[in-house]
Order: structure tokens, then sequence, then C-alpha cells
């Protein structure tokens, strides 16, 4: 089992940042993929980035690209997710997922085995 945390989530303005942190614990070494997804009131949830747990890649969705940026620490067992020139549109409840198979799709968020309980994040104009 992998517990996920979720932290750093809160009230900023549009054009500012926030830098939330995903800390995992349990069998981690089985992960493959730590992902970050989003959900808007009414919305359905989307991806939103992506990091490979050994490799390092990342993907990102294009609403963020050259906004956020998916980082991780290793030796904390956490990722982290960056964001930057924030708009009200990015207004939702974000969540870190882990899924511990390696798949060419890191977008699908069905198959991440597990998630963490979702930290508000909250863009004001």
């Amino acid at each position: 089992q992998v517990q996920l945390v979720e932290s750093g989530g809160g009230l900023v303005q549009a054009g500012g940042s926030l830098k939330l942190s995903c800390a995992a614990s349990g069998r981690t070494f089985r992960l493959s993929t730590m992902g970050w997804f989003r959900q808007a009131p009414g919305k359905e949830r989307e991806f939103v980035a992506a990091i490979r747990w050994s490799g390092g890649s990342t993907d990102y969705a294009d609403s963020v690209k050259g906004r956020f940026t998916i980082s991780r620490d290793n030796a904390k067992n956490t990722r982290y997710l960056q964001m930057n020139s924030l708009k009200p549109e990015d207004t939702a409840v974000y969540f870190c997922a882990a899924d511990s198979h390696w798949r060419i799709s890191t977008r699908n968020g069905v198959v991440y085995d597990y998630w963490g309980q979702g930290t508000q994040v909250t863009v004001s104009s």
C-alpha cells in the first residue's frame, strides 16, 4: 500500500504562485508515475502534470505548460507542483495520484492506483 498526503493549497491572487507537495509513504518502490489532477466544481477531473518516479521525465497538460513545473525529491519521497502565473480558471481541488504500473500515457486518471485527499487551490481575479 501507498499513502499520499498533499499540502500547500490556499488562496492566491491571479498572477501569483503556489507550491503543492505530495508526500508518499509505504511501498513507494513499486511506483512508476506520480501525477497531479484537478477538479473544479461542476467539471470533470482533468490531468495537470505527471512525473516518472525513477527517471524523472515529465508531462504537462497544454493548459498549464510553461506555468507549472512538476519536480521530485527522492530522498523525501515527495513530488511537487510549482504553480506560477495562476489564473482564476486554475481554481480547483488538486489531487496527487500514483500509478504502480508503467504506461505509455500518464494522463488517464482511471488507471492510477493511489490518491491523496486533495487540496483546495483558489485563484481570485
